[in-house]
């Protein structure tokens, strides 16, 4: 049954499915794992780099980590040609906004944006849905550090910590456990949460890094982390309020995972 109806993204099932919304979602699965957690002094985005082939000259810029403006930046999971539409529509967002309101655009107006532009391609015909999903990080004044999930389908949502690409339900489970207290609905992590419930202790920039490496240790299938397969990436603000981006070199890296594995060597030991 499902046959009749798996090749258009206009035509609902008798279930009330979009197949091909569908099938965009499962591709992001298959891709490479995109962490992003939020922080008490930032935002930190870790990446899962995939090396298909040695002879491949490696990348001068980041193929997994995309600045949009001053004081946004998004993290892709799924097909990179797809990616750039969105990241082009994105930075044009904030550039005409800057120019007709002198200020930036709040982070959420942002992410709207991006997300309506993908969901129009999920409603007409001879359009298929973008194969990508997206970690927006970003800051603004309105509501200052922030982190942002968005799929195929055009949804978006507001989190404190969360994984997409490959093996992401791994990853969440770990996330459960190690950022804040854990609960049954597999929701504590979003941002939208009760406000009376018990505030969750955001971990430092440093410790969100850790962090960051432990979930791609378990999502990368037993694979050893190194410089050459992990990038990681931190937002903070510098002394006069300003957004600093920075993707942390071989050596960076090496550190934090020096660390991760110092930490988890001790607590195998006790």
């Amino acid at each position: 049954m499902a046959r009749r109806y798996d090749s258009s993204t206009t035509t609902f099932s008798p279930e009330g499915r979009l197949h091909q919304v569908e099938y965009a979602i499962e591709a992001i699965n298959n891709a490479g794992t995109s962490v992003g957690i939020l922080a008490k002094d930032g935002v930190v985005m870790a990446s899962e780099k995939k090396v298909t082939s040695g002879l491949l000259a490696p990348a001068r810029t980041s193929e997994k980590t995309y600045k949009l403006c001053p004081h946004a930046t998004c993290t892709v999971a799924g097909l990179t040609a797809d990616a750039n539409i969105l990241i082009d529509q994105a930075r044009l967002r904030a550039g005409r906004y800057a120019y007709q309101y002198q200020e930036p655009i709040p982070i959420e107006n942002l992410v709207e944006h991006v997300c309506n532009y993908k969901q129009a391609y999920t409603q007409y015909g001879g359009l298929r849905p973008f194969g990508v999903a997206f970690l927006f990080a970003g800051y603004d004044i309105h509501h200052g550090f922030q982190l942002y999930q968005s799929d195929p389908s055009g949804n978006y949502s507001g989190w404190k910590a969360t994984v997409i690409g490959a093996n992401n339900q791994a990853g969440k489970s770990l996330l459960k456990t190690e950022y804040g207290s854990s609960s049954s609905s597999g929701d504590e992590m979003k941002t939208d949460e009760d406000p009376a419930k018990e505030e969750i202790e955001m971990p430092t920039t440093a410790e969100a890094l850790r962090l960051a490496v432990k979930v791609l240790n378990k999502t990368m299938d037993g694979a050893a982390a190194s410089p050459e397969k992990l990038e990681l990436f931190a937002m903070t603000l510098d002394e006069d309020g300003n957004c600093v981006h920075k993707i942390l070199n071989a050596k960076e890296v090496e550190a934090v995972i020096a660390e991760v594995e110092s930490e988890t060597a001790t607590a195998g030991d006790t």
